[in-house]
């Protein structure tokens, strides 16, 4: 049945496409060529896969130039699937990578199934994840400058030691420092201008994501998670953003290894040798889970603002949370107490966490 199979592996660039099409078993491509990724590019693709005799699998690897070949190629009725481009076999030995490689490898591990596919977002979710990005970016330089202007009143014998940081008191601090030479000064003013600009722009994202956390679709979703501490509206948004439905994943297992919090391991023989998480997943979930995790470090109580979150939710759910309240509160300080740094207990405690969300997900009608 192989042979009436055509195989297409695509090397996706910003200015050109190279195409490696393989029909049935054959061991070499029946044809390469190069494409440009414009209207009449699509127009060429689309006409030549659908005039290839049998069924036409697609496969190229997610990068920079997003869903957008996936999409024209969906809508025209032919089959086309994304690859995990970090899981995708490599040979040791091999050093020599060009395009045409590159495609022709698509198309003999797709015809293998040695490639891991990915579920592309729609584009509601994209354009949600793409907020839930960009708010994470601006944080990330909120963070910046004020390690910036920190360290350079630091350096002029300037330290807050009245309180918290970044507070309104501590604001007024700052603004009154006058550093004697005139062009430092003139940095740290400019400094502070940047870091009220971005702390505008971060109120802003914050005040768009609210928004979408309270559409029917999503306000769902955040509420069944926010039963669970450390789990604010902006974790369960990022959440949804970036994996949508957690009910497509059978098992927690799945979930903790999209992701990317589960061990790896390099063993041999009799020889087993765990090592730290495999990080081959998603960043942007695995930051924010375990900046969660560390809530579980402190012993549970019934605190107000979990309380109201988990006022009016069914009893399923909160049998759930607290459940993972004391396990993960015990979790966290064994861990501890036999000597693991807070780092890594916090890293194994976030896994776990992830199982608990996985729970909470099929709840959900």
């Amino acid at each position: 049945m192989n042979e009436c199979i055509n195989w297409i592996g695509i090397d996706d660039h910003a200015n050109k496409w190279t195409i490696a099409h393989y029909r049935g078993g054959e061991q070499t491509p029946t044809r390469e060529f190069e494409l440009e990724p414009t209207a009449g590019g699509y127009r060429r693709l689309i006409g030549w896969a659908k005039q290839l005799g049998g069924a036409v699998r697609i496969v190229y690897e997610a990068g920079p130039c997003g869903y957008e070949l996936y999409r024209r190629l969906e809508k025209s009725g032919l089959s086309c699937e994304v690859a995990a481009p970090s899981l995708t076999p490599q040979k040791p030995g091999d050093r020599v990578k060009t395009n045409k490689r590159d495609a022709r490898k698509l198309g003999r591990l797709y015809r293998a199934g040695e490639l891991t596919l990915i579920t592309v977002p729609d584009q509601k979710r994209e354009g949600l994840r793409d907020l839930m990005r960009a708010r994470e970016a601006v944080n990330k330089d909120v963070l910046r400058s004020r390690h910036k202007i920190s360290k350079l009143i630091l350096r002029y014998g300037h330290y807050y030691r009245e309180g918290k940081a970044w507070t309104q008191r501590h604001w007024r601090w700052l603004k009154g420092i006058t550093l004697e030479q005139g062009y430092s000064q003139e940095v740290l003013i400019e400094m502070i201008v940047t870091l009220e600009q971005r702390l505008e722009q971060l109120g802003r994202l914050d005040v768009k994501v609210l928004e979408a956390a309270k559409q029917p679709e999503h306000a769902r979703y955040v509420e069944a998670l926010s039963v669970l501490r450390g789990i604010s509206t902006i974790t369960a948004m990022t959440i949804l953003a970036e994996l949508g439905d957690l009910r497509r994943f059978t098992t927690a297992p799945q979930l903790m290894a999209a992701v990317g919090v589960v061990p790896g391991e390099s063993s041999t023989g009799d020889h087993v040798h765990r090592l730290g998480i495999t990080k081959t997943g998603n960043a942007h979930v695995r930051r924010v889970i375990v900046e969660a995790a560390w809530h579980y470090q402190r012993r549970p109580t019934a605190g107000l603002r979990v309380g109201r979150r988990r006022k009016n939710q069914p009893q399923q759910r909160i049998d759930i949370a607290v459940k993972c309240d004391l396990r993960l509160y015990r979790r966290f300080t064994r861990l501890t107490s036999r000597g693991k740094r807070s780092t890594v207990a916090a890293t194994a405690v976030a896994r776990e966490l992830l199982g608990f969300i996985w729970a909470i997900a099929q709840t959900m009608n």
